[in-house]
């Protein structure tokens, strides 16, 4: 099989989908490997790393994208990368195909079978395809990074000859794989940690890695949703969570939020009004900026200030980290790769849970379920306010 590595075009993008450790494997199961020139220079993986282990570079994007079997990216392709695929190519991408119906159009009339890597199942066996989460514990610690480049006090406690510095108090919303790292990161800093979720389960991870678990009183209420994301709250949980976000941030130096909801837009928990309770230069860093920010402020890829409060909202930050986080991606999509080419052919088990949880348009069709429905136009009002 010809697998094809294209350079990424989405500015700002840095990490490559493949890296010269997983193409040597590749190439010694006897397959092709393409790579487009430079594709991974801004990760620092240059061209000749991959010619040295038997990879082949090929100048432009056209003619690699009309010779690979397999095409791999990180960001999904534009209208016109997927112009220049053949049909029967299959893709491994991020493909965001709940909010990008364009793209999934685009790519099923095109006759790519293609896989997304945000839809990889949440399950014990796809653990270690499981991009979402490689790249969610980049922009964690990444996070806490930013924060405390931009603060204006030391995060570890100090005790020095000019007196006993205090620590600062950092404040994690959202307790996945990027809020748990947030957490570690911060520890590891030295600041003192809360975190809050609204899933009581994860209690427990918090704690580990030396942190206070902040809760709702009504601690017994279960909010996880599909593939242990959190899900939405009703509308009198939502207010008693605001109440106790707004008594915990004020208090806080450096918050880090990381709530997310697949295929909707992130919960707003920071709102308007805590902010200039605040002390003036603390900082918030919302690694949910790029589906609305759950602070209210946010303004996504730019920082504000409010009140005196520093307001990150960064975006694709993994990418800040473009070589560890292309090494983790590489072998997500290295470990997929394997599942779908037990030998050396292409192998479409559509019986694998795996395979058809991952599998977003084939044979000229949308097949993803969730897909098909985010697809789908809203219910048009009648008279009396039902849908129709």
């Amino acid at each position: 099989m010809k697998i094809a590595v294209a350079k990424e075009t989405v500015g700002g993008e840095r990490r490559v989908a493949l890296v010269p450790n997983d193409a040597a494997k590749l190439v010694k199961a006897g397959h092709e490997v393409l790579v487009q020139q430079g594709a991974g220079a801004e990760a620092y993986f240059v061209d000749s790393a991959y010619t040295a282990v038997g990879a082949q570079i090929v100048p432009d994007a056209a003619t690699l994208l009309g010779s690979g079997d397999v095409i791999l990216k990180v960001q999904k392709p534009t209208a016109a990368e997927i112009a220049q695929m053949r049909s029967g190519t299959v893709l491994i991408s991020f493909l965001q195909s709940l909010t990008s119906p364009d793209t999934v159009q685009a790519l099923a009339a095109q006759g790519v079978s293609s896989f997304g890597m945000e839809a990889i199942p949440r399950t014990t066996r796809a653990q270690s395809m499981d991009a979402l989460s490689s790249q969610a514990t980049v922009a964690g610690y990444k996070a806490v990074l930013l924060a405390a480049d931009t603060l204006g006090r030391f995060l570890p406690m100090l005790t020095t000859a000019a007196g006993t510095v205090t620590p600062a108090r950092a404040f994690v919303l959202g307790a996945g794989v990027a809020g748990l790292q947030a957490i570690a990161t911060a520890r590891r800093l030295g600041a003192v940690v809360e975190a809050f979720d609204v899933r009581p389960v994860v209690k427990e991870q918090v704690e580990s890695l030396g942190a206070k678990f902040v809760m709702l009183e009504q601690g017994a209420i279960e909010a996880a949703g599909s593939g242990g994301y959190a899900k939405e709250l009703s509308e009198e949980q939502h207010r008693q969570e605001l109440a106790l976000l707004a008594k915990h941030a004020k208090d806080s130096d450096l918050i880090i939020t990381t709530a997310a909801i697949p295929g909707r837009k992130a919960p707003v928990l920071i709102t308007a009004e805590m902010v200039p309770t605040m002390k003036p230069g603390s900082v918030i860093v919302d690694l949910a900026a790029e589906t609305g920010g759950n602070c209210e402020l946010t303004q996504a890829g730019q920082t504000i200030v409010h009140s005196g409060v520093i307001i990150m909202g960064p975006l694709n930050v993994p990418s800040m980290l473009p070589f560890h986080a292309s090494q983790m991606y590489s072998k997500n999509v290295s470990n997929l790769l394997a599942l779908l080419m037990p030998k050396t052919e292409l192998n479409l088990n559509f019986e694998d849970d795996i395979i058809a949880g991952t599998c977003i348009t084939h044979g000229g069709q949308v097949v993803h379920a969730a897909t098909q429905k985010a697809m789908q136009p809203p219910p048009v009002a009648v008279a009396g306010g039902s849908p129709a």
